[in-house]
C-alpha cells in the first residue's frame, strides 16, 4: 500500500485528483469507479478546474459509481445520481450515457444487482476505483458483517450509517434504509484503488483498517490484500500511520 500524507483537505484532494488525472491521460478510454459523500468533493472540484483549463478530456471516459439509495430517483436531490451530475458530470465533457449508477427505482433487488454486475462486466471492469472510508470501516455501502459480500447487492444500512447520512436530509426519518452497492469482490477487481480520508475523527478507523487484521467486521481492511492501493489522507486522519 502506498501512503500519501497531505497537510490538509485541500492538499489531499489535489493529490488524489492528480492520480485520477494521470489515469485519464494515460488511458483516455479508462473506466473510473467513483464515490459520493463529502470527502470526494474537493477532488471533483479540482478535476473540473483542470478540465476548464483544458488539461483534461473526459470525452472517452466511462464511470461506474459505487452505490445508490434504493427508492430514490435520479432527479431526487439526495440521490447519488443527482450528486454526481451536480458535482462533476454537469461541468465536464463526459458522455452521460457512459456514466453508470445503480437503478434506485428498481424494486426487484435481484434484478437491479444483476443488471449492475452486467454493466461492470460489459465495461471491462474498473481501471481506477475511488473510495471514501466510513466511520465504521465501510467502503461503498459494504457494512461490517460476518463475511465479505462479493458482487452488487442490496444492503440494509446500519444505524450509524443512517445517522451519518442524516445531515443530507431534512431529518433522519427521510434517510433511505436500504441501498444498492458494488460488493467487495467488484471493488477488489479494480486494477487500481485510491482511498481518501480526512479529519481526526477518521484516525482510529484508519488505524484499525490498515494496521489491524483483515476482517469483514471492518470491510476496508480487505484493501490490505490488493496489490495497487494508494491511501491519501490529511495528517490528522493519518496520525497513526507512519
Amino acid at each position: 500500500m502506498r501512503i500519501i500524507k497531505a497537510e490538509d483537505y485541500y492538499s489531499m484532494s489535489r493529490m488524489a485528483a492528480n492520480i485520477i488525472s494521470a489515469q485519464i491521460i494515460m488511458k483516455p478510454k479508462c473506466v473510473l469507479g467513483l464515490a459520493t459523500g463529502a470527502t470526494p468533493l474537493g477532488i471533483y472540484a479540482q478535476l473540473i478546474e483542470w478540465y476548464k483549463k483544458g488539461d483534461l478530456d473526459f470525452s472517452e471516459v466511462t464511470s461506474i459509481n459505487l452505490d445508490e439509495y434504493k427508492g430514490l430517483s435520479g432527479d431526487n436531490t439526495q440521490s447519488y445520481r443527482y450528486f454526481m451530475n451536480s458535482n462533476l458530470f454537469d461541468h465536464i465533457n463526459i458522455n452521460k450515457d457512459r456514466t453508470y449508477v445503480p437503478n434506485g427505482l428498481e424494486q426487484d433487488s435481484e434484478k437491479a444487482c444483476r443488471e449492475y454486475n452486467e454493466i461492470i462486466i460489459r465495461c471491462g471492469g474498473v481501471d481506477l476505483q475511488l473510495l471514501g472510508l466510513g466511520n465504521n470501516g465501510h467502503i461503498g455501502f459494504n457494512e461490517p458483517g460476518e463475511a465479505f459480500e462479493k458482487e452488487t447487492h442490496c444492503v440494509k444500512l446500519t444505524d450509524s450509517t443512517v445517522k451519518a447520512n442524516a445531515r443530507f436530509f431534512e431529518n433522519e426519518d427521510q434517510v433511505p434504509k436500504e441501498a444498492y452497492t458494488m460488493g467487495i469482490k467488484s471493488i477488489m477487481q479494480a486494477r487500481k484503488i485510491v482511498i481518501v480520508v480526512n479529519g481526526e475523527e477518521k484516525a482510529d478507523i484508519v488505524k484499525e483498517a490498515f494496521l489491524g487484521p483483515v476482517t469483514p467486521k471492518i470491510p476496508a481492511s480487505v484493501l490490505q490484500l490488493h496489490n495497487d492501493v494508494t491511501l491519501v489522507g490529511d495528517k490528522k486522519a493519518l496520525k497513526y500511520i507512519e
